[in-house]
């Protein structure tokens, strides 16, 4: 019978030792995931900066916000200026990301070509008049780091459709053309 008694409490303490460490588990699961979500709830918000993502937007956040000035640059070579409503101001960081640029045009002979676009929200004319305003401010920009105005080309504001957030039709874009 000895035998027998020693095997339950055995068992006992093993059922016992799984049934805590189980315990356990599931408690610091749950503070950790609060911990966590607490933390992205309450972080700093990150000041507008240059974000470097491939031509998918995988890297990096991809994520624009709705109302504030960025700059993204694609792995493609296509820079993205992203505008805050009503405004025409280009986002810190814009002379570091528009680099690649100015080696093309006053390295390789290229020209910058830059296209404005606007949301399908208000009045037309205004958004129109808004996106020329952006892409010349952004122009401007390429002036001041030393690109010459004939390598410059203006396209017509064009609108754009949003995808999820008018962010990304508040835009202009800057490619590199032969």
């Amino acid at each position: 019978m000895s035998f027998n008694s020693s095997d339950d409490d055995s068992q006992q303490r093993f059922a016992l030792g799984f049934l805590f460490a189980l315990i356990a588990l599931v408690v610091s699961t749950v503070v950790g995931v609060v911990v966590y979500k607490r933390g992205i709830a309450h972080a700093p918000a990150q000041p507008a900066a240059v974000q470097s993502v491939s031509a998918d937007g995988a890297a990096g956040t991809g994520v624009i916000a709705d109302d504030a000035a960025s700059v993204v640059v694609l792995v493609s070579g296509v820079v993205k200026f992203y505008f805050a409503v009503g405004k025409a101001e280009v986002a810190a960081g814009a002379n570091d990301a528009l680099a690649d640029v100015v080696k093309g045009v006053n390295g390789e002979g290229r020209t910058a070509e830059i296209s404005g676009y606007h949301d399908a929200t208000g009045d037309l004319a205004r958004n129109e008049e808004l996106a020329k305003q952006r892409a010349i401010a952004v122009a401007d920009t390429l002036k001041s780091l030393g690109v010459a105005e004939d390598k410059i080309k203006l396209k017509k504001p064009e609108q754009s459709l949003a995808s999820g957030s008018n962010a990304e039709a508040r835009r202009v874009e800057v490619i590199l053309i032969p």
